[in-house]
């Protein structure tokens, strides 16, 4: 608990009585039980709420309709997966009648291993929540009124065609979800493709966006390299911004594991967090260091040899360059003067990295949420590259993500840079989805503005905003935009609080798609400026389903796909997004085209397309990295045989039939983590490991991808010989394969007739026969080639990577030295202000008037934007406030005791009333907010703005209210973790 306890106040205010009466009952209770009891009474029995009330959650199936619709008596089990961080926790519910009356960890799970979270042990209230939307509802005079499906249908629909006629389809802008499952992330990128327009974005692009950029083009994939699994092989690991005991708690369980058997654990961050706490070494950097910080640790290695060179010599590119600006530039007194860390420290740590490999380094949004997050994340890759650690168990980059399907719907869903697949924008990958979706090209081509807009990349979720309020003549499309769809995404985890609100009054159509109806609504319902608000705005709100009303799949961090089945009936009049798609699609009137390869099937009396039915398109259709082998089919007889893969490896203990389908996972790996390769004929086992040259390509193993050419100022990009993956018949680096490379290795008749003409003029991203991917791999290669990681990327701003200081910072002494970049005029079809604002806050004094650097983080309670697991009571109930951490120093400074209520503020004008926490977790000039509160609004609560009955239990200063401009300048990515503020006493 982090503040004294308010005899639960805040549920007390909000709360139902039955929920009222359930949590005091508990807090009366818990501390006289035995384990046996809690456990019998809390969840692991028939459950506490159902004993309490008897019928409560009875009434609420009935009102769905669930009850009528399962047998009397009826018992089943339904195995599905934890919907909030992206380690794939398991989950069995327990349905009676149609209601889910319990869940159980799923104890045969590799990943998680009967562990869970506060808010994985919290799922069930998600399905059965209280406080969610239950219907169709719009604004009407400042006010959330009910109004049917067919209402909200038609009118949205009609809104959005008198749009499209007088502004273009790309005034409308489609903001989609991390926590969608794969099928509904891909089947709103063909959505958002058969309206016109690549305005499409979700969270990736607020938390990991520059993670895929700087992972994918230094060795070819954007993802996490290794598992949470084999980080029981690692001999060290260095956390750098990563707090995996509040945000991926069980994700710690397999490093505890690790501990035991030998493994150093350092962590390095501007706060001393609980994953701190269970660390070898703990690290405080200045917020924004990370490249001093890293590029001084390879100053020790490059200084004293440590570095793998033989490793450097046959699969590393420009690691000459790297090692000659480090030695030159950070020497330990530049690195102690930029992150504070001195020369004896940072040769110790470098000593701990050196003896101890393979070894492996995490990091979260501390490392991505920068406006030179492409940089430290590329830093990072290259410390691992210099080590040799890339590319074997127990090293690589394990890079947690952050929604359940944050990865998933990177990797197949509506980014604005990308068709699924990371396919890109370009004639030819619409050509192959054209031909993969079944509809005419030049149709598909006529739905956008011009042929010039269907192959630009669209405006980034970060920058909506600008979207709206920028002038039109900067930006790079005919009209502003003037429609936002918010379809499962929270408002709260962006930054520019306040100027987001007034793009929302700006809006001509606003529509919220969410279980939980989001920060959105409230925002869109308070009053705002009167010059501002537009009078023709139209605001609705939808009712989705939850992923426990629905199935499919989604994809671990560790890039482990799994199938969730269908728990309960879609609750109230809430319907899934994937149908909410088709019925709107259905209404634009392109209904036929979006669901012309899918059965549908009937929920509720209504016609939704079948998950497995879009799969299998997605299947079809992504070659590039590998979603090709993991049918349903095969998913599903993983998850019912979960007991039968390694925890260590993931791999299948033996030969292991599933009895249902008779499908034999020997070899498999535990959710074909992709790239999986070939249709799921060809059996490959997925890649545990990427970049694996010690097995064979259908073993798992793999080799960095060549994506870059083949050479660069007459060097040879291609990896040296003897450096390939084990058994290829090709000892050497070569290219991507293609239909050109079969014929000169005379590999092109072991193709079959069919295969012969589909591959005619195709590459291995583009045969749909997926031959050339067959017979590369017959070979032992790897159809993606093989060449170099590049430590040097000269397509982006800063080739090697550069430390450049904060926009607003508090060290204006540092911004002569470490300057940031200038400003781009055109960038996301949006002007990036970078020298312009740093320029200003330094001459305006503001790390004056604002001492102190502001960041933020995750809290083991919450999740994302909050307003879902704030919403659950027993979440609700462990932290009931939204705080800011300061030293003591500070605090004694001002005035300021533990507990008082402080005004934050910030160089936007923003005002947050929240607690203090007095704490030496953080540094003298250091503050720190957690990101996952909204529902107050400088000061006031915002609880009248919500629908009736749709609000969360606990309501907090949301501190990207006031967070300042800034974004990455590659992808947008915003920048949370530095910036400043000033805290008095309220």
């Amino acid at each position: 608990m982090l503040l004294t306890r308010k005899e639960h106040d805040a549920v007390a205010r909000t709360a139902s009585p039955f929920v009222h009466r359930l949590s005091r009952g508990l807090s009366q209770a818990l501390p006289t039980m035995d384990r046996r009891a809690f456990l019998r009474r809390s969840g692991l029995g028939v459950g506490v709420g159902l004993a309490a009330t008897q019928l409560t959650l009875v009434k609420k199936a009935r009102a769905a309709g669930a009850a009528e619709a399962v047998g009397k008596g009826k018992v089943e089990v339904k195995r599905t997966v934890c919907t909030h961080c992206s380690v794939g926790c398991a989950v069995d519910a327990v349905v009676e009648n149609g209601v889910w009356v319990r869940q159980e960890p799923v104890f045969d799970s590799p990943i998680n291993l009967g562990a869970h979270c506060a808010k994985g042990a919290a799922l069930r209230e998600h399905g059965h929540g209280e406080y969610r939307l239950r219907y169709p509802m719009k604004l009407v005079n400042g006010k959330y009124e009910r109004i049917s499906w067919d209402q909200a249908l038609n009118e949205i629909s009609a809104k959005m065609m008198e749009l499209r006629k007088a502004s273009g389809p790309d005034s409308i802008y489609f903001v989609g979800s991390s926590k969608h499952n794969n099928e509904q992330a891909y089947l709103l990128r063909k959505f958002v493709s058969f309206w016109g327009t690549n305005n499409c974005d979700h969270q990736a692009r607020i938390c990991h966006s520059t993670t895929v950029a700087g992972v994918a083009n230094t060795w070819g994939y954007g993802a996490m390299t290794n598992s949470y699994n084999d980080m029981r092989n690692s001999k060290v690991a260095l956390y750098i911004g990563s707090n995996a005991a509040e945000a991926h708690p069980v994700s710690l369980l397999h490093m505890l594991h690790a501990k035991e058997t030998g493994c150093k654990m350092i962590v390095v961050d501007p706060r001393f967090t609980r994953t701190a706490a269970k660390a070898d070494e703990y690290v405080r950097i200045r917020s924004g260091t990370d490249i001093p910080f890293l590029f001084g640790l390879l100053y020790h290695i490059f200084k004293n040899g440590w570095e793998d060179k033989q490793y450097i010599h046959d699969r590393v590119y420009g690691m000459d360059k790297v090692r000659e600006e480090v030695l030159a530039k950070w020497t330990p007194d530049k690195v102690e003067e930029a992150c504070g860390v001195g020369e004896a420290r940072m040769l110790e740590l470098a000593t701990l990295l050196h003896e101890n490999r393979p070894g492996t380094v995490v990091w979260c949004m501390g490392q991505t949420q920068h406006t030179i997050g492409n940089a430290m994340v590329r830093a990072s890759c290259i410390l691992q590259l210099a080590l040799g650690n890339v590319g074997k168990s127990g090293g690589g980059t394990n890079i947690f993500r952050g929604h359940d399907n944050v990865q998933g719907a990177t990797d197949v869903g509506p980014n604005p840079d990308s068709l699924p697949g990371y396919y890109g924008l370009l004639e030819g990958s619409w050509k192959h989805f054209a031909k993969v979706w079944g509809v005419d090209f030049e149709w598909i081509k006529g739905r956008y503005a011009s042929p010039a807009m269907m192959t630009k990349p669209g405006m980034t979720v970060s920058r909506w905003i600008d979207g709206v309020l920028e002038k039109n003549e900067l930006i790079d499309q005919d009209s502003n935009l003037r429609g936002v769809f918010y379809w499962g995404h929270a408002p709260n985890s962006q930054t520019r609080g306040l100027e987001m609100k007034r793009a929302m009054d700006k809006l001509d159509l606003l529509v919220v798609v969410d279980p939980y109806p989001s920060a959105t609504a409230a925002m869109a319902a308070m009053p705002g400026k009167p010059e501002d608000l537009n009078p023709n705005r139209a605001v609705y709100l939808l009712p989705a389903a939850t992923q426990f009303e629905t199935s499919g799949s989604c994809t671990a961090s560790n890039r482990s796909i799994q199938w969730r089945e269908k728990v309960i009936d879609p609750l109230w009049e809430s319907r899934s997004d994937h149908m909410i798609m088709y019925q709107l699609a259905e209404k634009l009137g392109f209904g036929k085209e979006l669901v012309k390869n899918y059965k549908m099937q009937k929920v509720k009396g209504l016609d939704e397309p079948v998950p497995e039915d879009i799969l299998r398109e997605i299947n079809r259709s992504v070659w590039t990295i590998g979603y090709t082998g993991q049918s349903p089919e095969r998913l599903k007889a993983h998850m019912r045989n979960m007991a039968a893969f390694d925890v260590k490896t993931l791999k299948c203990k033996g030969k292991v039939v599933d009895k249902e389908s008779g499908y034999d996972m020997s070899g498999d790996y535990f959710g074909l983590p992709w790239p999986c390769y070939g249709t799921p004929e060809l059996k490959h086992p997925g890649t545990p490991n990427l970049y694996d040259t010690s097995k064979y390509v259908m073993e798992g193993g793999g080799n960095f991808r060549a994506n870059f050419g083949v050479e660069r100022d007459g060097v040879s990009l291609l990896a040296e010989d003897g450096s390939h993956s084990l058994g290829a018949e090709i000892p050497t680096g070569y290219p991507e394969f293609d239909h050109i490379l079969l014929k000169k290795l005379g590999w092109w008749d072991d193709l079959t007739d069919a295969e012969k003409a589909a591959a005619e003029g195709k590459n291995w991203k583009t045969d749909l026969s997926g031959g050339i991917q067959r017979v590369a791999m017959k070979h032992g290669c790897h159809p993606f080639g093989n060449a170099k990681a590049r430590a040097v990327v000269w397509n982006f701003p800063d080739p090697i990577p550069q430390h450049r200081e904060p926009l607003y910072g508090t060290r204006p002494d540092l911004v002569a030295k470490y300057p940031t970049h200038n400003d781009m005029k055109v960038f996301w079809r949006l002007p990036t202000l970078f020298k312009t604002v740093q320029d200003k806050a330094v001459a305006d004094g503001l790390a004056k008037k604002f001492p102190f650097i502001l960041t933020s983080g995750r809290l083991v309670e919450y999740e994302g934007g909050g307003e879902e697991t704030r919403s659950n009571p027993w979440l609700a109930e462990l932290q009931q406030e939204a705080f800011v951490e300061i030293n003591p120093r500070a605090a004694a400074e001002r005035g300021i005791r533990d507990g008082d209520r402080v005004w934050l503020t910030t160089p936007t004008g923003a005002r947050l009333n929240v607690m203090a926490q007095v704490t030496e977790r953080v540094a003298p000039d250091t503050c720190f907010m957690p990101f996952h509160f909204s529902g107050r609004w400088q000061g006031a609560d915002m609880l009248a703005y919500y629908p009736a009955g749709a609000h969360p239990v606990v309501r907090g200063e949301a501190v990207n209210t006031a967070t300042t401009y800034g974004y990455d300048s590659v992808t947008m990515m915003q920048e949370t973790k530095t910036t400043i503020c000033n805290v008095e006493k309220a």
